[in-house]
């Protein structure tokens, strides 16, 4: 590729909860290939990021080795319509980075999303009031949507399109796709590399966490006064034990608008054999 160092080669757009932060960190640990810390600099998405300037967001790549492949994964690439400068600024910035989309069934991306903002304390209440309250979780998972601006500027055939599935069922076949679209063949699946970011082992954040958890002393008293079964009762009230499940009018309305929005990903990547099976049927 004959991009200056200083821009990404290729980047994980998205899409959010789909697995990138494991392909992230399978592809950091690629002789020849370098991602960027933090592992989503967010910088052509987020205007705070993206105040920083563009010499702040060169030496993320600062440390690269001569001939290797750089990149990135920020899922905020791919959050219409939260962050609607992303395209423009990445296309201003002269990169011509090839992109990479993970897909999973649209409803358990929602689901997943759910789960990670309620752990952070962004989202309150049951889950279908936070879909009526909150339209990204919708917004996020119609990818036809999501992608067709990066088509449009890029090019079908620049966009490698995965199911998350393959991370369970044939995580190396996956990394195979990535290496041959980014003509390094030799990637290999390192099993050492545990699996990240999953919502559901997160506890529930709340304002004082930092005073009553995260404070050295407080810790102390806390393990050496406090009860462990205590402990595991208090713990257990700021997870989500059960993945939630969304009413059925809800969901198969939600199904079909995910499924009209399917079709634009057909039209503009008619022969991705990873399109097939992530779709739900309505119940």
């Amino acid at each position: 590729m004959n991009q200056p160092p200083s821009l990404p080669d290729f980047i994980i757009i998205g899409a959010m909860k789909c697995g990138t932060s494991t392909l992230a960190a399978q592809l950091s640990a690629q002789e020849g290939l370098f991602m960027t810390t933090p592992k989503e600099p967010n910088f052509f998405s987020d205007d705070a990021e993206f105040s920083r300037g563009h010499d702040w967001y060169q030496s993320l790549y600062s440390t690269a080795q001569t001939g290797d492949l750089c990149g990135e994964a920020s899922t905020h690439y791919t959050k219409l319509p939260t962050y609607p400068e992303t395209l423009p600024r990445l296309l201003a910035s002269g990169a011509t980075p090839k992109l990479i989309y993970i897909l999973r069934d649209p409803i358990e991306r929602l689901i997943s999303h759910y789960i990670h903002e309620w752990t952070q304390g962004v989202m309150q209440g049951p889950i279908e009031q936070a879909v009526t309250r909150h339209p990204e979780l919708q917004a996020y998972s119609e990818y036809g949507t999501q992608i067709s601006p990066w088509v449009d500027a890029y090019g079908s055939d620049n966009i490698l399109i995965l199911n998350m599935a393959q991370l369970k069922t044939d995580p190396q076949a996956m990394l195979m796709q990535v290496g041959q679209f980014l003509q390094r063949p030799d990637l290999a699946w390192q099993n050492d590399q545990a699996r990240v970011n999953v919502s559901s082992e997160r506890i529930r954040k709340r304002p004082l966490d930092r005073l009553l958890i995260g404070n050295p002393v407080a810790t102390w008293l806390r393990r050496n006064l406090v009860p462990q079964s205590l402990r595991d009762v208090v713990k257990a009230k700021r997870q989500i034990r059960n993945r939630p499940s969304l009413p059925l009018p809800m969901r198969n309305n939600l199904i079909t608008t995910f499924r009209a929005d399917r079709q634009k990903l057909l039209r503009m990547f008619p022969d991705r054999p990873e399109l097939s099976g992530i779709y739900p049927d309505p119940s």
